[in-house]
């Protein structure tokens, strides 16, 4: 592979799903899922879904947006999809979706999450990505434009001192 030139992996290379099944030490006070397991959850399906893309070890940036939309109670089964949907030089954004599954398969959104990891070496030192991403679909187009936007977004807040 040239210095410059850098293969390809489609979005669905690194799809990556976990599933949990709500118990007591998950469950706040108010008897619904805990807002920090699910960000664990998010980081670490999110983290997975950046190491499988990238072939390196990844450590997490940033959280650019976290949504929560419904609550999840005990025993319920919680459901979250991760997929990159941005690749620069070191870093990779990750889009992480959780839902509520009931029995028959039915999905709910619960979550929806943007976190920025950077690929880096043993020394924890930033990386270079060795795998651009290929675009297949409107979706994954749209997910990219998207990524754009946060990404500019960031910049600006950089700016502003946020």
């Amino acid at each position: 592979m040239e210095e410059n030139k850098r293969e390809e992996r489609p979005v669905s290379y690194s799809a990556t799903e976990s599933t949990h099944v709500l118990k007591y030490e998950d469950i706040n006070g108010q008897g619904r899922l805990f807002g920090g397991r699910l960000m664990a959850w998010i980081d670490e399906t999110g983290g997975m879904a950046a190491m499988r893309h990238s072939g390196c070890h990844v450590t997490t940036a940033a959280v650019d947006n976290l949504q929560f939309k419904r609550g999840a109670r005990l025993n319920d089964t919680v459901v979250l999809a991760a997929r990159v949907t941005y690749v620069g030089n070191t870093s990779m954004e990750v889009r992480v979706d959780s839902y509520l599954e009931e029995n028959d398969g039915r999905r709910y959104p619960i979550n929806r999450a943007f976190l920025i990891y950077v690929a880096v070496d043993e020394n924890g030192d930033p990386v270079r990505v060795p795998y651009l991403l290929k675009i297949e679909s409107e979706s994954e187009k749209a997910d990219w434009e998207g990524a754009m936007l946060r990404k500019e977004n960031r910049r600006i807040r950089r700016q502003e001192g946020f």
